[in-house]
């Protein structure tokens, strides 16, 4: 029986124009986070994904063989995973189509950015990669805030880890035992993990079971059932659990709505913004992220990277003295010209 089945979606003569799949992977940050594996030698990238139903997961490796018109998706998985519904096909490719930008929104973006930024497209630039989903955009925007890389990258693989444990049911017994916890403890103290090294933990020919070892990242439904104890103590989040706690628990009682237009298709840029205020403990770094997730470039997400980049630049910009207090007004005046794709500028500066 077969071990993979193979799925293509069609790239379209005008998306081909400006698509680069090592480029629209490689660009950002989250492709570095788990779940995504990405794989240099075969510019390949690996990660679970959803099913119809939400619920059940398969791994896909994603690729674009060199002078083809489509993204070759192999899933893999045990024969009643590769059983695969009219529905679930669909899903997956909804779900490769929003982690690399595969739009006409999108097309139409990049082109307007090219006009008015030459280098980027020379670097076939424009695509900022992002996850199958806004909510795990959301969650991994909260966990870029406030600690190193490496701590980013470690919280990142201890929530799919829970994932993986709770779905094969071996973390029952903790989170029955502190599911009744409510209040919050000090950030954990222990010795970190060593920081993800995607081709290094794990190799590209794992196949059937050996796949399981890779865990999803947990949808909103997954992380509201658990309290912000348990998950602070087995993800080791610190704040920021009941951030991400708070956030699961709006989007399942339907008081956030999160989704990448939040509402109808022309929802404008201000009103979106107001809906991100609404939801406790993201700050403006995190929702300037999640903005430019959803396709809103306006807001650069600006953090001490940005400062050092402003500083660094300061006889081009002007802006020797860029620190904490002034660099959110710094960027907005050196990067308003390029309005409304200033984040995408900023990203490209940084590659």
């Amino acid at each position: 029986m077969p071990e993979s089945c193979l799925l293509r979606l069609p790239l379209g003569e005008d998306c081909l124009e400006t698509f680069n799949f090592e480029k629209a992977v490689c660009n950002h940050g989250f492709f570095m986070m788990s779940p995504n594996i990405w794989f240099p030698c075969t510019k390949t990238l690996k990660r679970p994904l959803r099913l119809a139903n939400s619920v059940s997961s398969v791994i896909v490796s994603i690729s674009h063989p060199p002078n083809t018109t489509s993204l070759l998706i192999n899933v893999h998985g045990s024969d009643d995973h590769l059983q695969l519904s009219v529905d679930d096909r669909h899903a997956i490719l909804a779900q490769v189509a929003r982690m690399l930008r595969i739009s006409d929104r999108d097309v139409k973006d990049i082109k307007e950015f090219h006009q008015i930024h030459s280098e980027a497209k020379q670097r076939c630039f424009g695509r900022i990669f992002r996850s199958p989903s806004l909510f795990e955009d959301a969650v991994k925007s909260i966990l870029l805030c406030n600690c190193t890389w490496s701590r980013t990258l470690n919280m990142a693989r201890a929530l799919c880890n829970l994932h993986r444990e709770l779905s094969n049911g071996s973390s029952c017994n903790i989170h029955l035992l502190l599911k009744s916890g409510t209040s919050e403890r000090k950030e954990v103290k222990r010795k970190q993990p060593e920081a993800f090294a995607p081709t290094s933990v794990y190799k590209s020919n794992l196949k059937g079971d050996e796949l399981s070892v890779i865990g999803n990242f947990p949808t909103a439904r997954e992380l509201a059932s658990l309290s912000t104890k348990f998950l602070n103590e087995r993800c080791n989040l610190g704040y920021r659990a009941r951030t991400i706690s708070n956030l699961a628990k709006g989007v399942e009682k339907g008081t956030i709505n999160l989704n990448d237009h939040f509402g109808d298709e022309g929802t404008i840029y201000d009103k979106t913004w107001t809906q991100l205020t609404k939801i406790k403990g993201v700050g403006p770094f995190s929702r300037a992220n999640i903005l430019m997730c959803i396709g809103f470039y306006q807001t650069i997400p600006s953090d001490t990277e940005t400062i050092r980049h402003i500083k660094e630049h300061g006889q081009v910009h002007g802006r020797e003295s860029c620190n904490k207090q002034t660099v959110e007004k710094d960027v907005e005046e050196i990067y308003e010209k390029y309005a409304p794709y200033q984040s995408l500028l900023r990203s490209c500066s940084k590659l």
